[in-house]
């Protein structure tokens, strides 16, 4: 053998098929840098082996080929839709996902059927105009994955923007050391724009581990607390309805029913307050406008991660590393969304426990089951969490609640549901301090309002007489 040529690796894998990889990553170039390699006296395979590349050539034909694959599909979307959708899908058929049979269909439509006239009862809003509906997990992904996308795709560009600036330089250095610039492909020559395709692939990861795990959990479109639906409908998912049964008191029909009666009183409260779901997602989109990047700290954070790693990126990106800053614009945005989840999620358990107690033996409960799930929180939550820093939970459910309950014996059903007619009149942080004094700062309000309307009318009727005297005392021409 050629005393320049190094010997076969350990593993049995010879210099000629690294020397075949390097072709297949740099194309054209390859000669020259395997040239210029040799004459520094660098061996292709052991730098290959101690830059933690797969030793063996068909797996790392395997990792850049995915690679490649990322990088083609992401184009310039913020977010890989199409890696999201895939893994979501994938995530949610872990363990099994089969298709509803039409008993089970129908076991799911009937219960909110049932849910829809217990709740006349209990509220003046009336259904959501969509048709019930039965879903697998699967189901349940396709439909709301389009607002995961609005939730998502913000944040998602502001970060990548900062991942670009951060390694980008870097990533150029690297490029510029090999003969003939950066290896063939996507994103050719411009590394901020292989790390744009890189980043939307690792988002695309993010959202789509997010959204399919958080499908094995999600009862329905609406007990997260945002709406995942643009058209509100009620619907649930028959397999965490029947998995969150298990090993409860309650019949399954029993928490069937509750759990129905929580998504079509959801879904009734987002279908006809025309303000709401716009007010929640813009508390997203405002804490998304605000994201300040802490450059150093993201340059120190990714000066041992493999720019052209996708999984270090993903590992780096679900262990906080790109969290973003909180500024006080943003930590006013959150306080906006945690207390209007709480304000929707205390008017959903009021009437929904409302309507449950005279049919449901096991309805208080169940209610307070739910309640404390939501406050643990799970996985996909605490997912997103660290995908976009927002925790989706009503930290003030239990006062919400209270507040509602107050306005019921006070207000009756109908008052109630009438403080949902424009944002200024529902509860405020200081109406959860004190449900007892609501009215009194209503009122207050409105004395304020109509002393501030007749000091208003007194200074344009003054001014109204100061311009007639003025004119009555002008000789005429």
């Amino acid at each position: 053998m050629s005393p320049d040529v190094p010997a076969d690796g350990p593993d049995g894998t010879g210099p000629q098929q690294w020397e075949q990889m390097l072709r297949a990553m740099l194309g054209p170039a390859a000669d020259d840098a395997i040239r210029e390699m040799r004459a520094m006296g660098v061996d292709p395979a052991a730098m290959a082996a101690a830059s933690g590349l797969p030793t063996d050539p068909v797996a790392l034909q395997q990792a850049l080929a995915q690679v490649q694959r990322m990088l083609a599909t992401s184009g310039d979307q913020p977010v890989n839709w199409q890696m999201a959708h895939d893994l979501a899908r994938q995530q949610a058929a872990a363990g099994g996902d089969p298709t509803l049979s039409p008993a089970r269909v129908k076991e799911v439509r009937d219960a909110l059927s049932v849910a829809e006239l217990w709740l006349d009862a209990a509220t003046d809003l009336p259904p959501a105009p969509g048709p019930v509906q039965a879903w697998s997990r699967a189901e349940w992904v396709e439909a709301t994955l389009p607002t995961w996308r609005t939730l998502t795709e913000p944040v998602a560009t502001s970060l990548a923007a900062a991942l670009a600036g951060a390694i980008g330089p870097a990533l150029g250095e690297i490029g510029a050391a090999f003969p003939g610039g950066m290896p063939a492909g996507p994103g050719a020559g411009d590394p901020a724009q292989m790390l744009r395709g890189l980043g939307s692939a690792v988002f695309g990861l993010q959202v789509g581990q997010a959204a399919g795990t958080l499908a094995r959990e999600a009862f329905g479109t609406t007990d997260i607390g945002l709406p995942l639906l643009e058209h509100p409908a009620p619907a649930l998912v028959a397999a965490n309805v029947d998995a969150f049964a298990e090993g409860l008191d309650a019949p399954v029909e029993e928490v069937r029913l509750y759990l129905a009666l929580r998504e079509a009183a959801a879904s009734r409260l987002f279908a006809h307050v025309p303000w709401l779901r716009a007010h929640l997602l813009d508390a997203v989109a405002e804490y998304a406008r605000g994201i300040a990047i802490d450059v150093e700290h993201l340059e120190e954070a990714v000066s041992s991660i493999d720019p052209t790693d996708p999984a270090a990126l993903q590992a780096a990106l679900s262990g906080g590393v790109f969290a973003p800053q909180t500024t006080p614009a943003q930590q006013a945005a959150l306080a906006r969304l945690e207390h209007a989840l709480a304000l929707v999620e205390g008017w959903v358990d009021e009437v929904a426990t409302t309507a449950a107690t005279p049919h449901l033996p096991h309805a208080v409960p169940l209610r307070e089951m739910v309640r404390r799930r939501r406050a643990a929180g799970g996985p996909a939550e605490q997912t997103f969490a660290s995908l976009v820093g927002l925790e989706l939970r009503p930290r003030r459910l239990r006062d919400a609640a209270t507040v509602w309950a107050h306005l019921t014996a006070t207000h009756d059903v109908a008052g109630r549901d009438a403080v949902w007619t424009h944002p200024d009149l529902v509860p405020t942080s200081q109406d959860l301090d004190d449900p007892a004094g609501y009215d009194a700062r209503r009122q207050a309000e409105v004395d304020g309002s109509v002393d501030l309307d007749r000091a208003l009318a007194q200074i344009l009727d003054d001014a109204e007489g100061t311009t007639d005297e003025g004119t009555t005392g002008t000789p005429a021409a």
